[in-house]
């Protein structure tokens, strides 16, 4: 049987994505020539490999077998075309990061910004998600590596520290906090408060500083988005409690003030991988980029 590599690749871009459309994009061919590549694989095989839901596209059992096995063939190839690409002095491949969305807006741009600059014949791949599910698709190898909140409980991954947030209250620019004042969780369950939804994982990290100290927040409003948090903050709706490396841009423009906590709340963020993960040139130069620094509130 003559099965095309192409065609392969496209499935599998398809089973990552979910869906034709955002596969074409990747790809860069036409959404037909992405449906007309999966149909002649599907017919080469005799069996359907993806079913579709609306808009959505989810491999069949025998697409997720097949999957399965290209995957770790597409992956050996990647790697031997990296490798030939380094004799040659070229540093060239694929990384596909898994990290939050906040940290891919306000961490990490500067460190992907030098990896494509001093890279560039690299691809990169940025997938956001919360930390437990970057985490299964690392261990998975869906992903190359993560950029996440720890710990991580999966014995599959080895871990690095990439940075330490410090978590700090904010509040509208009018409020009158003075200079290297420290708020308690005490004063802050006065106020109205206005924080991430539960299940996010700077919530939980917030929830146990407030239990340690005795307390419970009177329900406070609950958001999925940091810049929507921000900007109710901003117009006077409450006081928060988030990252440092969130909030830093508006509280140098006096858009918002922050205060540190007492006692001082972080968190740890690090780098995940498998530790059986093949050291390739391109994952190697990756991972230079990624210099571990230590996030503080500066007042």
């Amino acid at each position: 049987m003559n099965l095309q590599l192409a065609h392969l690749q496209t499935l599998a871009a398809v089973a990552r994505h979910g869906s034709f459309s955002h596969a074409a994009r990747e790809l860069h061919l036409t959404q037909p020539a992405v449906s007309m590549q999966v149909r002649l694989l599907e017919r080469a095989l005799g069996l359907p490999l993806l079913e579709r839901v609306g808009k959505r596209a989810f491999p069949t059992k025998a697409g997720e077998v097949l999957l399965a096995h290209a995957g770790r063939a597409l992956r050996e190839l990647e790697t031997g075309l990296e490798v030939v690409a380094q004799l040659r002095g070229i540093v060239a491949g694929r990384i596909r990061l898994g990290t939050s969305a906040s940290f891919s807006i306000y961490l990490l741009p500067p460190a992907l910004r030098r990896f494509r600059s001093r890279y560039p014949r690299t691809e990169l791949v940025v997938v956001t998600g919360n930390a437990p599910e970057i985490a299964r698709a690392v261990v998975g190898s869906e992903l190359d590596i993560g950029i996440v909140s720890l710990p991580v409980r999966e014995r599959a991954l080895a871990v690095s520290p990439f940075y330490r947030d410090e978590v700090v209250a904010i509040a509208p620019p009018d409020r009158r906090w003075r200079r290297g004042q420290r708020v308690t969780a005490a004063e802050l369950v006065r106020e109205p408060l206005i924080l991430f939804e539960q299940g996010a994982t700077l919530r939980r990290v917030i929830d146990d500083w407030f239990h340690r100290a005795g307390v419970v927040p009177a329900l406070p409003m609950e958001l999925g988005n940091t810049e929507a948090i921000k900007k109710l903050v901003e117009a006077g709706l409450g006081l928060s409690v988030t990252s440092w490396f969130s909030v830093a841009a508006e509280v140098r423009a006096r858009e918002l003030v922050a205060a540190r906590l007492a006692p001082p709340l972080y968190r740890e963020i690090g780098v995940v991988l498998r530790r059986d993960k093949p050291r390739t040139p391109v994952l190697e130069a990756f991972l230079s980029t990624l210099k571990p620094r230590r996030g503080a509130a500066r007042r």
